[in-house]
């Protein structure tokens, strides 16, 4: 299974110029708590550039007492982006999550272009399926050994 198999692709997006209120109001329309800031190129293509969140809102900008109507995203974003291309695997990417401390991963195209986003959650769900099922060969496995025995 690859990342770009489970990755969330309906992303919600904003620009570097976006004001932090603008950003949260996004936020708040959506119910996430993270936007990939992207930037357009050929008029069409989004490539992440960053990433901001609820947490960097408050911590960045209400904390301080600056203004969230003049703090753009691009100044408070996180621009040392980590991302993971589609074709990975699960356990690749997760490996790059843990080695770079990122709890959520912008994944892309070919092309750099922003494909979704991944998570910690994502991936734990995906697991707990995945170990859903190992449980069930062995439940599995008994019974068949019950009924071949008996």
């Amino acid at each position: 299974m690859t990342i770009g198999e489970i990755c969330t692709r309906n992303t919600v997006i904003t620009t570097r110029d976006a004001t932090v209120a603008a950003a949260a109001e996004l936020m708040r329309q959506h119910h996430v708590g993270t936007l990939v800031v992207v930037d357009s190129v050929n008029g069409s293509k989004r490539v992440p550039v960053g990433i901001v969140t609820d947490r960097d809102a408050v911590v960045e900008v209400m904390a301080t007492g600056l203004d969230p109507n003049v703090i753009t995203v691009g100044d408070i974003m996180v621009q040392d982006l980590v991302t993971a291309r589609e074709n990975e695997g699960v356990l690749e990417t997760m490996q790059i999550m843990r080695y770079k401390g990122v709890r959520r991963l912008p994944i892309v195209g070919k092309s750099g272009e922003l494909i979704g986003i991944v998570s910690i959650d994502d991936l734990l769900e995906v697991l707990a399926e995945e170990i859903s099922e190992l449980a069930k060969v062995i439940s599995r496995e008994q019974s068949r050994e019950t009924a071949t025995r008996t």
